[in-house]
């Protein structure tokens, strides 16, 4: 699965790891997300982020 790094402050979301602090489980693909999914660390949209 793809990692994507948010171009704001350098976050990348690993689709192995979710995002537990929003109840993302692991093994969510980045394209899976909710559409009003935020940074965790900066709170930028989804459109900040891009594949790496």
């Amino acid at each position: 699965m793809t990692k994507y790094k948010c171009k704001t402050c350098g976050y990348v979301y690993d689709p192995e790891k979710g995002d537990p602090l929003r109840d993302i489980p692991p093994g969510t693909p980045f394209e899976k997300l909710p559409q009003d999914w935020t940074c965790p660390v900066c709170g930028s949209s989804k459109v900040a982020f891009q594949p790496c």
